[in-house]
């Protein structure tokens, strides 16, 4: 009976480590993949653009990465969530993302939201919320909302200060 114990102690120990290893890995890769859409982020602003940077990553490597690029094309759609979406479906071959993560520096707004749900996006991360138009947790739940054909796993705060700070430093230079 004391044997039956331990083994079974034994297994529940291996599972938890197994588990704390795999969310620590996954923090890790988190933190990676958001400095680099904070590059991204740091790369519009100096070109002008508001600093929301993305990366798309598909089994562990980046897909497709950008800037808000709304100013340089013209183009009222041209986040940084969409024309990473755009470029890694090109790249990808197929219009649905299944299986991707998408790392954003800023909430996403209502439109990226949806075009998370249309690409079936498998998971989000992202920096700083929006408390005036995001669509993932402040202002709205759209990628949760059960009503909808597609759900997302949402991680939010990640660099979080790092990413509100890189907004709130660019339009401190605009004031």
């Amino acid at each position: 009976m004391w044997d039956m114990c331990l083994h079974h102690s034994w297994l529940y120990a291996k599972v938890f480590l197994r588990e704390r290893a795999i969310l620590w890995f996954r923090m890790n890769s988190d933190i990676e993949f958001m400095q680099e859409a904070l590059e991204e982020a740091r790369a519009a602003a100096m070109a002008g653009e508001v600093p929301i940077g993305a990366v798309l990553v598909h089994g562990g490597s980046v897909v497709a990465r950008s800037g808000n690029r709304t100013i340089r094309d013209c183009d009222p759609t041209a986040h940084a969530e969409i024309v990473v979406l755009r470029e890694a479906a090109r790249a990808l071959g197929n219009y649905r993302l299944a299986g991707t993560t998408l790392y954003v520096t800023i909430e996403p707004c209502s439109m990226c939201a949806g075009a998370m749900i249309q690409a079936r996006i498998e998971r989000l991360v992202y920096g700083a919320d929006d408390p005036k138009g995001g669509a993932v947790r402040t202002c709205f739940q759209l990628l949760s909302d059960e009503r909808l054909n597609h759900r997302v796993e949402v991680t939010s705060g990640v660099l979080a200060e790092d990413c509100a700070a890189a907004i709130q430093s660019f339009f401190a230079g605009r004031r």
